[in-house]
């Protein structure tokens, strides 16, 4: 398995407006767009990549403000421009028809994929969706004490003390209790955070959360409109999006495809790599 100095070797970069954003691509086949979440990266997909390859033209960005992509300090970040963002990369890339798969922050994203998919303004032709934990509902989203108070009125006093300790503290109440982040996992994450001072744009990439309330009926309308293959994967372990979220995503999402992984948090393809990758491969 590659580490995270060759995933970022093996990238590549495109401009979208005056700012670089890192992607990765390999394989062939059908087009799958992997999203991923907040705070982290691409990398997020890393120990499910290679097989994916083998079935797969794979296309995972950095979104901006994440990872090895630009993190500039102003700048006007939403899943809207996160979203043209994608686009801009899929027209980059020659890609029309396509699959997502996305988890936590890249979740919004593909629901606004899918709105537009829906409303007939998209650039591409979206096939499915697959999701992991995420904040589909924001009514069953349970955010975590330091999210609140990033998106807080203090959240840019508090972003320049966010540590790796913060991180670890975190992300240990959030995986599942059989499947914890081991210390190079900490690291990892880390390094793609505080890359270019990623901890400082924060408090602006973590109004995604207010804009899920503001947009609600646009993107949980896109669910439950969805003329195409759905389907959650959710760790049921996970106190953001787990259990409790499916349960709700089971009451609105008419005929709902839903696989609970039992023990297992919010990073299912970090915490159980070989079940979340045979989930997906049965759904496609």
């Amino acid at each position: 398995m590659m580490n995270i100095e060759q995933w970022r070797r093996e990238g590549k970069t495109f401009r979208y407006g005056s700012h670089k954003i890192f992607y990765r691509e390999s394989g062939r086949g059908e087009a799958l767009l992997l999203l991923h979440g907040f705070p982290t990266a691409s990398w997020d997909w890393h120990k499910i990549w290679a097989p994916l390859a083998d079935r797969f033209h794979l296309i995972a960005p950095d979104f901006i403000g994440f990872g090895f992509s630009d993190k500039p300090r102003r700048y006007a970040y939403s899943i809207h421009d996160q979203a043209n963002l994608v686009e801009d990369l899929l027209e980059c890339t020659g890609i029309t028809d396509y699959h997502v798969f996305a988890h936590d922050y890249g979740d919004t994203v593909a629901q606004e994929l899918l709105a537009r998919s829906l409303e007939g303004s998209a650039k591409g032709n979206l096939l499915s969706v697959c999701l992991l934990n995420g904040g589909l509902f924001p009514e069953a989203h349970h955010p975590r004490l330091v999210q609140k108070l990033l998106i807080s009125p203090i959240g840019a006093l508090l972003a320049p003390f966010l540590t790796k300790k913060t991180l670890a503290k975190n992300f240990q109440q959030i995986f599942g209790p059989e499947t914890q982040p081991t210390d190079e996992e900490i690291d990892e994450f880390w390094s793609l955070i505080a890359h270019n001072d990623g901890n400082k744009v924060m408090p602006l990439l973590i109004r995604y959360m207010a804009e899920r309330r503001r947009f609600r009926e646009r993107w949980v309308g896109a669910l439950q409109k969805a003329a195409i293959p759905l389907r959650l994967i959710d760790g049921a372990a996970d106190p953001i999006s787990g259990r409790h979220l499916a349960e709700h995503y089971q009451k609105l999402v008419p005929n709902p495809d839903v696989v609970l992984l039992d023990k297992i948090g919010h990073y299912p393809q970090t915490e159980a790599p070989d079940l979340v990758l045979a989930h997906f491969q049965e759904f496609r």
